[in-house]
């Protein structure tokens, strides 16, 4: 179907909650609240026979006497009722349904053979589903939200322009506590369980053409039909980075996935390669995938593998050129050869006994204003493509002022820029203030390295597609 067809799992003008509660334990009333919360700002109908009003709506017995359209229908009820539930949304016009519940090909047996009635009943009616066994969409921009868990343990991150879609609810909520701690914006995010209907390459379709969200992360644990999903994403990747977690890469692994999703997992070298030929930026860790994330989203990438290293720190800088430079156990990029001409300019704006050679050490002599200067020098430089900036606040000199001098230079460049520091509370504040400021900072050098060869890798994967290298 058009990725059209799932507009309305995001932007529902009504919708109505089947399984709604009184009760604050019960799926149903966190649904509810969820969707109040948020300030979702269409019509909200809860469904229940043995309520009048619940949470200050009112309740009906069922879908088909509300009598207004309903755009979007959220599920929480015990599997066995669900196939009738889509029956009469179908009839009344339902377009698009969540099926929260369980119980379904996970469990095997007669739970395949439900799902496979939800799916020719949905199929019969054109109603799109994302489910069973998900917790459905949160999207900040469209004040959106269906995830049954309570705020105050579940937190959801500010609005962004990082796309998030999961197979696993429990997964991706995780990631998105990971967010929010780490001040991190989302655009949406997206559990979509066992697949019955909506799957990873519907909503890479979707996202494509999502202009809020300027990167796509990923956490599959199966991917159905690899052929197409390799299509998808190449077309996909073209137009926006996508970076992926695949789950059940070990053979222990794979068992796992089997018995969460009732579905197979796939070998690790297809799956390796399909990424590969797709575009797709593999991650291994929650780290790595929104390390990469963050830095894909400024929107630059880098035009070589040439890097320079700033830092006011030498055993910084040291860490960060052993993880850029080592192939085995690095990531195999190259230190940047400055010009001598940079280096002449470097020497009569640092201290006399600081190194003007790529790392470049301002030594604890270092101020905001000496890495403003030190940086504008730096980014003339041909022979450089990306710089990490590592500003360990420690110095007598160094303040939070290396905020603002190091924004100064970020706006007037294209070339990728990342921040790291290692610290307490302090050193963790200034990293905050770069992050809402929208220039990347990391807390380990180590990952703002490997968050640079994410860029180097996106910018060869875009030359390659230009023709300029093969």
């Amino acid at each position: 179907m058009n990725y059209k067809s799932l507009e309305l799992f995001f932007k529902p003008k009504s919708v109505a909650v089947i399984g709604a509660s009184r009760n604050p334990e019960k799926i149903g009333y966190q649904l509810l609240k969820s969707l109040i919360e948020v300030g979702y700002n269409g019509e909200i109908y809860p469904v229940n026979p043995k309520a009048d009003e619940i949470l200050g709506l009112k309740a009906y017995p069922n879908m088909s006497s509300i009598k207004k359209p309903i755009d979007l229908a959220i599920i929480a009820i015990p599997a066995g009722g669900v196939p009738e539930v889509i029956r009469e949304a179908g009839e009344i016009g339902v377009k698009c349904a969540i099926i929260i519940s369980g119980g379904f090909k996970e469990v095997g047996g007669e739970g395949v053979k439900l799902e496979e009635e939800v799916k020719s009943i949905a199929k019969t009616y054109g109603i799109r589903i994302m489910g069973p066994n998900c917790i459905g969409v949160y999207d900040p921009h469209n004040n959106m939200d269906t995830l049954f868990l309570p705020r105050d343990r579940a937190l959801r991150p500010k609005k962004g322009d990082i796309a998030f879609i999961s197979q696993s609810g429990a997964m991706g909520v995780a990631f998105l506590d990971w967010m929010t701690m780490e001040n991190i914006g989302l655009s949406c995010f997206v559990s979509y369980g066992n697949k019955a209907d909506v799957d990873e390459i519907d909503l890479l379709e979707y996202l494509m053409h999502d202009e809020k969200s300027k990167v796509i992360a990923m956490y599959v644990e199966e991917i159905t039909n690899g052929r197409r999903f390799i299509e998808v994403a190449r077309k996909v990747s073209i137009i926006k980075p996508i970076v992926a977690i695949k789950a059940g890469r070990t053979m222990e692994g794979a068992k796992a996935v089997s018995s969460h999703t009732g579905a197979l997992a796939g070998r690790e070298d297809i799956v390796e390669a399909a990424f590969k030929k797709a575009g797709i930026i593999r991650a291994y860790d929650t780290h790595e995938l929104f390390d990469y994330a963050r830095a894909l989203a400024t929107g630059r990438i880098a035009q070589g593998d040439r890097i320079a290293i700033v830092t006011d720190g030498g055993g910084a800088g040291v860490m960060a050129t052993d993880k850029l430079t080592d192939e085995k156990r690095g990531v195999g990029l190259k230190l940047a050869e400055l010009k001598e001409e940079t280096k002449n300019e470097l020497k009569r704006c640092i201290p006399q006994f600081a190194i003007p050679h790529n790392p470049i050490d301002l030594t604890g002599n270092a101020n905001p204003e000496m890495y403003k200067n030190v940086l504008e020098i730096v980014l003339k430089d041909e022979n450089v493509d990306g710089i990490v900036v590592i500003t360990l606040i420690h110095p007598p000199m160094m303040n939070e002022k290396i905020v603002d001098e190091v924004e100064e230079v970020y706006r007037k460049t294209s070339k990728p820029i990342l921040v790291a520091a290692t610290g307490g509370a302090p050193t963790q504040r200034v990293l905050r203030a770069f992050q809402e400021r929208g220039i990347p900072s990391y807390p380990e050098v180590e990952r703002a390295v490997k968050a640079m060869r994410c860029l180097v890798d996106r910018g060869r994967y875009l030359k390659k597609l230009r023709g300029d290298i093969h």
